[in-house]
């Protein structure tokens, strides 16, 4: 077994491990509900989760042939016009950390007011995510290879790293909120 078997062996162990138990029951209400509040754990979470995210696809990267990464590609149509790799650079890198930061905010508003959201530890959430961003909206708007052509190894680095960034953010959301 060479090391992407392993590791692919591996990630699928821990997705199904953590896929397959019941579902957490939804955390404690807060005496008083905040959007404010909720926005602001959420907002810390999606930092953080990005962070963590962005290091499990270093560890194990979904795309190993040189296929752009879906916030490239966005930058490259919305700019309309070829990019300069440092210009490309950065644009790809805001539009990741944004989007992190503004899924973090929504999941903790979310949470804050519809507490089951919170259920598996968060990764409910991640792949909820992943669902609906790497399966549906970025194929959809051309980001993206359809789920049907993707890698067995795309498909798992994702799942994973989702699954990282929801069990993060759900983390940081509980403890940044009972600190507000």
């Amino acid at each position: 077994m060479d090391t992407a078997q392993f590791v692919d062996t591996l990630v699928s162990g821990f997705i199904n491990k953590h896929t397959s138990k019941p579902a957490t029951p939804p955390a404690a209400a807060h005496p008083e509900k905040s959007l404010a509040k909720g926005l602001l754990a959420g907002l810390a979470a999606g930092i953080l989760a990005t962070a963590a995210k962005t290091v499990a696809e270093k560890i194990y990267p979904p795309r190993t042939h040189g296929e752009p990464e879906p916030p490239a590609v966005l930058a490259q149509k919305a700019a309309r016009h070829s990019l300069a790799p440092a210009t490309k650079a950065v644009a790809t890198e805001t539009i990741h950390w944004g989007f992190g930061l503004a899924t973090g905010a929504a999941y903790g508003a979310l949470a804050e007011f519809y507490p089951a959201a919170t259920s598996r530890e968060g990764v409910n959430f991640g792949m909820t995510l992943m669902a609906l961003t790497h399966e549906t909206a970025l194929p959809a708007m051309g980001l993206s290879a359809p789920s049907s052509a993707q890698t067995t190894r795309e498909k798992t680095s994702e799942m994973a790293s989702h699954i990282i960034f929801g069990l993060v953010a759900e983390t940081v959301r509980r403890h940044v909120r009972k600190l507000l």
